[in-house]
């Protein structure tokens, strides 16, 4: 008897699976798989900007709540974490950062699928502000440190440390691959993350500009970390991976 119940309820799944796919029956499912993850990062990036920025207007206090601060974080305001990685400090901001997901993200998605990339960009992101928040609160105490590392009063918000997490992997899986940095400097994958690194840190100091080199260095991290760990557990079809996009 239980065995025709599994039978008839095995087959209703079925019958509601093909239903859904051939008569175009709307499901939250297929909704969510009709875009790629990067476009639905890039989606809720610009949306959350928007949103925060709207907030702002009203009241700019809440900026304490949303941005990423090593001080209010170590007060026990942990979720900045997450809201900083989806605020953007300008429209600027916000379009260099989301060319470069949707160019990155879309090949990364490619090589290793959806749920992977997912996991990546949250974990480097979330990695990128914990190397932010105790770098600077480490080190960034006097004049020198906190132009190196940041100073823990500062407000860090972008997703570029998640970004960064996926360049790290990038670079680890295809380093040979030819890429143009800003769009007209041909290197190499490998080389190209350096060089953004390098000359985004060499920027900050010498002219003060507020980017968060620490968040990239962490982010940078967990990517070469995690394309590390792929490499060693999937010897061979990585192998092809980095044989195929050595350029």
């Amino acid at each position: 008897m239980s065995l025709r119940l599994n039978s008839f309820e095995n087959d209703s799944e079925d019958i509601r699976k093909y239903t859904r796919k051939n008569l175009n029956i709307w499901s939250f499912d297929k909704f969510i798989h009709k875009y790629s993850v990067t476009t639905w990062l890039i989606i809720l990036n610009v949306i959350f900007y928007f949103i925060f920025s709207i907030v702002l207007v009203f009241d700019s206090n809440l900026i304490s709540w949303i941005a990423l601060q090593p001080n209010n974080f170590l007060s026990g305001q942990v979720w900045q974490l997450i809201t900083s990685m989806f605020m953007h400090g300008s429209l600027t901001h916000l379009f260099v950062n989301m060319i470069s997901l949707f160019f990155i993200g879309n090949f990364v998605e490619k090589l290793i699928g959806r749920k992977r990339i997912f996991w990546l960009y949250l974990a480097s992101g979330i990695f990128a502000g914990l190397f932010f928040v105790f770098l600077s609160g480490f080190f960034g105490l006097s004049d020198l440190g906190a132009k190196i590392f940041g100073s823990p009063e500062v407000f860090a918000v972008g997703a570029s440390g998640a970004i960064f997490g996926l360049g790290g992997l990038l670079a680890m899986l295809t380093p040979n691959l030819r890429v143009y940095v800003f769009f007209f400097l041909p290197m190499r994958m490998w080389t190209a993350m350096i060089f953004l690194l390098g000359v985004l840190w060499i920027a900050s100091i010498g002219a003060g500009l507020p980017f968060g080199n620490t968040a990239h260095l962490g982010g940078l991290l967990i990517g070469l970390g995690y394309g590390l760990y792929l490499k060693k557990r999937y010897k061979r079809k990585t192998q092809a991976i980095s044989k195929y996009f050595s350029g």
